[in-house]
């Protein structure tokens, strides 16, 4: 039997633009773990797919913006379910 420490949330993480070069990959499979009696963040997703890489990313991650799936991310407390889809979106220069 699974307990729920051992739960995790598996979230496909995409990045665009600047992120894509810093992360150096299109998009990735991010595993959370779920907390004791609480729900897997975005802040959450993001802290794990951080871990993954080096500061490079982290600058972009710093100034960048977020959808969960399809949606603007305002709080990063907004909790993430298993399967979501997080993009990464830095800010675009253009017009």
């Amino acid at each position: 039997m699974t307990t729920a420490a051992e739960q995790t949330v598996a979230v496909r993480v995409r990045y665009f633009a600047g992120a894509r070069a810093a992360a150096g990959v299109p998009e990735e499979t991010v595993r959370v773990a779920c907390p004791a009696g609480g729900a897997v963040t975005a802040a959450d997703v993001i802290d794990a797919a951080l871990s993954l890489h080096d500061d490079r990313l982290v600058k972009v991650v710093a100034a960048s913006s977020f959808l969960l799936d399809g949606v603007a991310v305002r709080d990063r407390a907004v909790a993430v379910a298993d399967g979501s889809e997080l993009d990464v979106l830095p800010p675009f220069a253009g017009g």
